[in-house]
């Protein structure tokens, strides 16, 4: 099915992660608002400007605002009180237009949401730091772009999370071998990679790993941060054009590669793409088989 010399496998998506020690990724949250809970550039000084409002407003990400650091905001009111609101003029025109737009919809649940107009109608917020992964990002780069964030930091539908304590997530996801996996397995919009957790992620065949391994790949994650610390004000999308990466950035990368390479188990860093999928589908028909 992948056109490759490896066991004849297909994957199949999964609701929960096959390998052993790696947690649950989810989608972000869905606002379905028409524009009226997000605040974009032009809005924001004047919801900025409402005392009320202001109390409420969110940094807010998707893949593309997290890979070139744009700015985006919501107005995220999970904590707010009828009081506070009823006290806002903005707030209450804003929230109007969502509940006369659901109230309209044909699909039952965002008829139901109308009840409900100052939250998303899907909410997936992490209470604590995680990690943000992009829905899509460009198919040229060697790694995936994917950053820690903080929980005052909204997840758009267009970014994945995951909390991330000790840095092996993030490790794990920014390695050759995860995006081998994920171009290899994963779908496409356009021709760009198209992340999914059920698809990618809890497919992807890491084996148990020993807490040794497991510590050197958190170290060697922890030195491509330390590499991108070399240039703070860059995005994510120029530390990573494959043109212009910077000689700490790939010697970082390329040790966190050994590292994981080791993990799914080849005898020292592999020489290519091909090697990572011959050992991704090897180590997938192993742990698929196990009860």
């Amino acid at each position: 099915a992948y056109l490759l010399d490896g066991p004849n496998v297909l994957v199949r998506k999964r609701m929960r992660p096959l390998a052993p020690g790696l947690p649950e990724v989810l989608a972000g949250s869905k606002a379905v608002d028409w524009g009226f809970l997000t605040v974009e550039a032009d809005d924001y000084e004047e919801v900025a400007a409402d005392p009320i409002a202001s109390k409420f407003l969110r940094p807010f990400k998707g893949g593309e605002e997290l890979i070139n650091d744009l700015d985006r905001w919501c107005l995220w009111l999970v904590a707010a009180t009828p009081a506070e609101m009823a006290k806002s003029r903005l707030l209450q025109q804003r929230l109007q237009e969502v509940r006369v737009r659901r109230g309209q919809s044909p699909k039952a649940a965002t008829r139901k949401g109308a009840a409900t107009p100052h939250l998303f109608e899907e909410r997936r917020q992490p209470s604590e730091p995680y990690l943000g992964i992009p829905q899509t990002f460009t198919e040229n780069r060697l790694y995936a772009t994917v950053a820690r964030l903080p929980s005052s930091v909204i997840a758009s539908i267009k970014l994945f999370t995951s909390p991330d304590p000790d840095g092996y997530l993030f490790a794990v996801m920014s390695s050759a071998m995860f995006l081998t996996w994920q171009k290899t397995v994963g779908g496409r919009l356009k021709s760009d990679p198209s992340f999914t957790n059920t698809i990618v992620w809890n497919t992807l065949p890491l084996p148990m790993v020993s807490p040794a391994t497991r510590g050197a790949i958190i170290t060697a994650g922890r030195r491509v941060l330390a590499a991108r610390e070399l240039r703070p004000n860059a995005s994510l999308a120029e530390q990573y054009d494959p043109a212009r990466m910077a000689p700490e950035l790939m010697e970082a990368h390329s040790l966190l590669d050994e590292a994981v390479d080791r993990a799914f188990g080849a005898t020292s860093g592999c020489r290519s793409d091909l090697e990572r999928q011959e050992l991704l589908f090897t180590r997938y028909a192993e742990l698929a088989a196990s009860p």
